[in-house]
């Protein structure tokens, strides 16, 4: 048998479990990977409060990024071999907070030896949005970039995504983050003052994108403060951005080995602050759903 954390009801923390269940085989175009690592992400417990919709089948496992280590093919597949090691998203039902998963071969990618598990397990998702939050638009060295959220894991990395394009960051997170941010090249502004104050302050002429990892009031504040309303792009509220006349965050299917490379070459840290073991997942979503984590929370089974 293998363990997965799953959720039984839609709802609050008390509905998840660590149960047993076969581990599963990979079906046409997937890979069966033993799992070391699994980043741990505000989507996780916002699926489980139902607020991006009820239809998955429960009990339903949580997790949307790992890596770990190929233990079967299946048929079609070519491009991995067992013993592989990879990153990637689980299949769709399967999750990633898991002693074993599976992957869809063509989303997965193969881990760099440089990198380390709990490092590219960051990447799938956390990684990923903050590049292509950060590549919105055609922007040159010099531009303003206001980042809400900054301290988190996406934040974070986004941050540092930008001083590699040597942009200006003005970076809103908490007091305790400062120190952090600053450390990067980044303006600190704190989440509790009057932001939007303080970024008329800082960028008179206006700032060149807003990535935003906060969301309602907090995005709705400063939004005005865009050269062009299509420079605000949300990966957490999405609706609010394209009300304000921004977007969504987009994807791109070569983001994943494009923040790879950038991780692999020691532009980026993913800043893995904090590791759980597998028994105690319930832990690492709280740490995470708190909002006052610093960096990347990951799972170890």
């Amino acid at each position: 048998m293998s363990k997965v954390y799953v959720f039984t009801e839609y709802g609050g923390p008390q509905h998840e479990q660590l149960i047993d269940r076969e581990p599963p085989q990979p079906g046409p175009g997937q890979i069966a990977v033993q799992v070391r690592a699994a980043g741990v992400n505000p989507v996780d417990w916002k699926i489980r409060e139902g607020l991006l919709g009820r239809s998955a089948e429960l009990p339903a496992p949580m997790g949307r990024e790992a890596a770990g280590v190929v233990t079967a093919v299946g048929e079609g597949v070519s491009d991995f071999s067992a013993g592989d090691e990879v990153l990637g998203h689980p299949a769709p039902g399967l999750g990633a907070f898991a002693e074993h998963t599976l992957f869809d071969a063509d989303t997965a990618h193969l881990k760099p030896e440089e990198v380390s598990f709990t490092d590219a397990a960051t990447i799938p998702v956390a990684g990923t949005t903050a590049y292509d939050t950060t590549h919105v638009g055609d922007l040159d060295a010099g531009a303003t970039v206001l980042i809400l959220g900054a301290g988190g894991g996406v934040g974070y990395m986004a941050t540092q995504i930008c001083a590699v394009h040597q942009f200006r960051v003005l970076a809103v997170a908490s007091e305790a983050k400062r120190e952090l941010l600053e450390a990067k090249g980044a303006t600190f502004i704190a989440s509790d003052s009057a932001v939007a104050e303080a970024v008329a302050e800082l960028a008179p002429d206006g700032v060149d994108l807003i990535v935003d990892l906060v969301g309602g009031d907090a995005l709705r504040s400063v939004a005005p403060a865009a050269v062009s309303a299509d420079r605000v792009v949300s990966a957490a509220d999405p609706a609010t951005a394209e009300e304000l006349g921004g977007q969504g965050r987009p994807t791109d299917p070569e983001t994943l080995e494009k923040i790879t490379d950038v991780i692999s070459y020691e532009l980026v840290d993913p800043h893995v602050t904090a590791q759980y073991p597998l028994s105690q997942a319930r832990e690492a979503l709280a740490a995470v759903e708190s909002g006052h984590t610093e960096g990347k929370v990951v799972v170890v089974p």
